[in-house]
C-alpha cells in the first residue's frame, strides 16, 4: 500500500511538471504609460507654425528682459523647426545676454550654417571672437 501511495505521488508530480513545462512563460507586460501626462517626456515633430509661436513668445520675454524665458521659448521653436535660421539666431541673441557663451556659440553656429546674409555671418563671427571663452586666432605672419 506504501509503495502504491508512494507510486501515484510520484506519478502526480511527473505529470505536474509536464503541465508545467508545456504552459508558456508569463510574458510580463511593457511599462504602462504614465498616467500623469505632464510627466510624459514631449515628443517634436516638425511644426513651423507652433514654432512661429514660440518665436513670438520669446520676442515677448526677450524685450520684457527676461532672457532666461526667452531661451527657453527660442529652445522651443528651434526643437518644433530645427531648419528656422531666426529662432537659432534668436537663441544665440538670448544665451548671449545671459552671458552663456558656450550654448550662444553652438546657436550663432547653427544659424550660420542655415542663414543666407553673408555680411550678417561676419559679425557674428567677429562678436564670437570678443568672448571671453573664444579660443585665441592664430596669428598670421602678416599680423606678427
Amino acid at each position: 500500500m506504501a509503495r502504491a501511495n508512494f507510486a501515484a505521488v510520484l506519478w502526480a508530480a511527473a505529470l505536474f511538471a509536464c503541465v508545467l513545462s508545456a504552459q508558456k512563460p508569463a510574458v510580463t507586460p511593457a511599462e504602462p504609460p504614465e498616467e500623469d501626462e505632464s510627466l510624459a517626456p514631449k515628443v517634436y515633430a516638425l511644426n513651423p507654425v507652433q514654432a512661429k509661436k514660440e518665436i513670438t513668445a520669446g520676442d515677448y520675454y526677450f524685450k520684457k528682459p527676461n532672457y532666461s524665458a526667452a531661451a527657453k521659448r527660442y529652445l522651443e521653436a528651434t526643437r518644433w523647426d530645427p531648419g528656422s535660421a531666426e529662432a537659432f539666431r534668436k537663441l544665440g541673441e538670448a544665451r548671449e545676454k545671459l552671458r552663456q557663451y558656450g550654448p550662444a556659440r553652438e546657436a550663432y553656429t547653427k544659424y550660420i550654417e542655415l542663414a543666407e546674409d553673408p555680411k550678417e555671418k561676419d559679425a557674428i563671427h567677429k562678436k564670437m571672437d570678443k568672448w571671453p571663452d573664444a579660443t585665441p586666432a592664430k596669428k598670421t605672419a602678416a599680423q606678427k
